[in-house]
């Protein structure tokens, strides 16, 4: 199993190309079973968690078409892939690709929406804790489907097709507000969906839901109004940069005392991040082609606490723990979304990192440096906050099971040896 070495006390400078959003990327591709057209994405990332939707996409009969580049960018992080749903053979989602990846969950609207019934499995993915899908299927009943769990799978059948209601979600729920982005935009009538999830992702699937023809008001807001089509049109559509991999190269330089150019990260969309690397004592500035990260003085300590957009993101807590390790006094970091996000945190102690759990705050006291160590990753952002520590620490630093990486870091290794990090990936023992 690959490993990656990394040995750390090496400043981070020079340039690094954000790379599209996997968060939204994934509802993308979903979004193409809702028609026999044809979806061409670009800026895709090529990581894992992408293979696995694709997978499950042709699985149903969706026809791929991948391109290495497009003109938007070189390489890989300008890929194209063509998506065309004219032709499916198949309405069930199959545990053995659904267990990999919790998105996809996301093919239960677009499918039952365009046909009527759907079977999927009940999802996995992480293992930050409970993150049930019972809200999608609440709001997918109030459209008239009639919904049944049987054997770890959710049998779904809307016989006269879906109606558009009124919902209002108990609490933010990114999943939940995409699936039902797609559904209603099939429906007969309108749909408003209250407290709905504000996140960039979000609105950039509403955006190319209204370029293919979906008629949807208050994109960016808690209320989402969807006056539901009878066809959806062909549509060619650019994925937002990754505002989650710009804030943890961004961290990356923060912690290294670096200076770095992340190339394409939009700063509109990482305010939150951004306020809190600079209440830490971080330089960040915008450039012509992204953003700047510069840190030339100690690391101050931060109060934060994970919200749902705007907010700080639960999937930036990792990497802020990581960075207050070495921060010039104490840091308190609650965690608000996920119960069970905090096991990165004795990964961290095995460096001599100095941190208190105190209920769902994480209480970091500020030390000289961090040491290498032989450390295990256990999810997508605690693996990258280890990759963060150990770029800061002393000596060299092992990590296993770096395949939760994959999942989310397209390049990783090569992005930061571009900077002068001296990290490779490695099988032996």
């Amino acid at each position: 199993m690959d490993k990656i070495k990394i040995t750390g006390g090496v400043r981070l400078k020079g340039k690094i190309e954000i790379g599209g959003a996997k968060n939204s990327a994934l509802p993308l591709m979903a979004a193409s079973l809702l028609m026999e057209g044809s979806v061409t994405l670009s800026n895709l990332p090529h990581l894992s968690d992408i293979s696995t939707m694709a997978n499950l996409l042709v699985h149903h009969g969706v026809r791929l078409n991948i391109n290495a580049c497009s003109d938007y960018k070189p390489g890989h992080d300008g890929r194209v892939m063509t998506l065309s749903a004219a032709d499916i053979k198949d309405l069930t989602a199959p545990y053995e690709i659904v267990r990999k990846m919790r998105a996809s969950a996301l093919v239960l609207g677009p499918l039952l929406a365009r046909f009527g019934t759907a079977r999927v499995s009940l999802p996995g993915g992480c293992a930050i804790g409970t993150r049930p899908i019972d809200l999608h299927l609440a709001a997918l009943e109030k459209m008239g489907a009639e919904i049944t769990l049987n054997e770890g799978y959710v049998q779904a059948n809307a016989k006269g097709g879906l109606k558009g209601a009124v919902i209002e979600f108990p609490k933010v729920t990114v999943g939940a507000t995409e699936n039902l982005l797609m559904a209603a935009t099939l429906a007969k009538g309108t749909t408003v969906v209250k407290n709905a999830a504000m996140e960039p992702e979000v609105s950039d699937l509403a955006n190319c839901l209204k370029r293919m023809g979906a008629k949807i008001e208050g994109i960016g807001t808690r209320v989402l109004t969807i006056e539901g089509v009878k066809n959806l049109n062909s549509v060619n559509y650019a994925v937002i940069p990754d505002r989650i991999e710009a804030g943890t190269y961004a961290t990356a330089a923060a912690i290294t005392g670096g200076d770095v150019e992340l190339l394409g990260a939009k700063a509109e969309i990482m305010g939150a991040t951004i306020d809190v690397l600079r209440q830490c004592g971080v330089e960040i500035t915008e450039t012509a082609h992204g953003i700047r990260v510069k840190r030339t003085g100690d690391l101050l300590p931060v109060e934060a606490e994970t919200e749902a957009y705007p907010g700080f993101a639960t999937d930036m807590q990792a990497q802020l723990i990581a960075l207050m390790c070495v921060a010039t006094g104490t840091s308190r970091i609650t965690e608000n979304i996920f119960e069970n996000r905090f096991m990165h945190v004795p990964e961290l102690t095995r460096m001599g990192a100095d941190i208190r759990i105190d209920g769902n705050t994480a209480v970091v006291k500020g030390i000289d440096h961090l040491s290498g160590a032989s450390l295990m990753a256990t999810d997508l952002r605690a693996s990258v906050s280890l990759v963060i520590a150990a770029l800061a620490a002393r000596g060299t630093s092992i990590i296993n099971r770096v395949y939760h990486l994959d999942r989310g870091y397209e390049r990783l290794e090569e992005k930061l040896r571009g900077c002068g990090a001296i990290i490779e990936r490695t099988n032996k023992e």
